[in-house]
């Protein structure tokens, strides 16, 4: 076996290993487990935080509902802007003491149902 034959198997299985490590841990991003409003909360930066929020929204959540309004409300936008839109309309709401943007309130409550 060549020296360059050995070298480029080293960095291959390196590679692999690498690759492995990043997918299938939580050492570099977390992984959630599917679901079916992964759309909506990729957008989320961080979803633990969300669902805490979430956790905090009162009354029934019908997710399937409110999925399809976060969709209708997010087509073509990004999170940002949709928030940035709630407020110059008015549209926000009150979580523990926290006055926030009806988007922002609907997805971590959808984070925190799923």
């Amino acid at each position: 076996m060549r020296r360059r034959t050995l070298i480029g198997g080293m960095i291959a299985a390196g590679v692999a290993a690498v690759a492995g490590v990043y997918r299938f841990t939580d050492l570099f991003v977390k992984h959630y487990p599917p679901t079916p409003y992964d759309d909506l909360l990729g957008q989320l930066t961080d979803r633990d935080q969300a669902v805490r929020l979430g956790r905090k929204v009162a009354g029934a959540f019908d997710a399937q509902g409110q999925a399809a309004r976060l969709r209708a409300s997010l087509k073509g936008r990004d999170l940002t802007s949709a928030a940035n839109a709630d407020i110059a309309a008015g549209r926000l709401v009150e979580v523990d003491g926290w006055v926030l943007p009806q988007t922002v309130v609907w997805l971590a409550a959808l984070a925190a149902k799923v």
